[in-house]
């Protein structure tokens, strides 16, 4: 269900209360990237984003996409408990919609030298602007369905070999198809396709991914060494189209 928020200048489709399974900008308006040069602690990550879309001249209410990292992944209990942590900031900043949450987010733990602490890695937010191009933000989604934050539901739980991880990537790709639909956009529009896994994803490349991504393929893919936020899960997906990215 794609609800609009005219507080911050876009559209997002409902997804569960962590997160939005995505946003698009509405018409005079585009979606501007901004990935931090190292991690920032999520209290300073927040207040680095606060402080950014002041000097921006825009709304706590126009942020509309955040990327973290975390230390390692989390247990489905302990992933639960830091959502409550992250969506109290949110209900600070009076973000929620008709307590829906709009924000878009991946969270992932990097394999190598990963952050101490969850920390700010990435975060998007809306402009006015002339762009004759649609921008939006796909959420991170690993192996799981939509809605479920259930262990039991996770594709091809604690299986790690060539075909399992291939079946976990092939289910990613399908959500990731879904809610492209969902915002009314296609892989031609995506700039950005970023992977999050440790296991070898070369022997399917070509044929579940770039051949997928259609014109998008064009800009190839990012591989980040990293896991997803939940023990086992394996695969994470997500994915932007944007005319603007700044590296502060």
């Amino acid at each position: 269900m794609l609800v609009e928020n005219k507080r911050g200048n876009y559209s997002f489709l409902k997804g569960i209360a962590p997160y939005s399974a995505g946003v698009v900008a509405e018409a005079g308006f585009e979606v501007v990237h901004v990935r931090l040069p190292r991690y920032s602690l999520l209290q300073a990550g927040f207040d680095t984003v606060e402080a950014y879309l002041k000097s921006a001249g825009r709304p706590l209410q126009a942020m509309w996409g955040m990327e973290l990292r975390s230390p390692k992944p989390f247990s489905f209990t302990g992933f639960n408990e830091f959502n409550a942590r992250y969506i109290d900031v949110l209900k600070k900043w009076d973000i929620l919609l008709d307590g829906m949450n709009p924000v878009a987010r991946t969270n992932i733990a990097p394999e190598v030298n990963p952050p101490g602490e969850p920390s700010l890695y990435a975060f998007s937010y809306t402009v006015p602007s002339k762009a004759r191009r649609k921008t939006f933000v796909v959420a991170g989604a690993g192996e799981l369905p939509e809605g479920s934050l259930d262990a039991h539901d996770v594709v091809r739980r604690g299986e790690y070999d060539a075909a399992a991880i291939q079946e976990k990537a092939q289910f990613v790709i399908g959500l990731m198809e879904g809610r492209l639909r969902g915002l009314s956009m296609g892989w031609s529009d995506v700039t950005v396709s970023q992977i999050y896994t440790v296991h070898d994803i070369r022997p399917f490349l070509e044929e579940e991914l770039l051949k997928r991504l259609d014109e998008g393929g064009a800009h190839g893919l990012t591989w980040h060494y990293s896991r997803p936020p939940i023990e086992s899960i394996e695969y994470e997906m997500d994915l932007r189209g944007c005319v603007t990215e700044f590296v502060v």
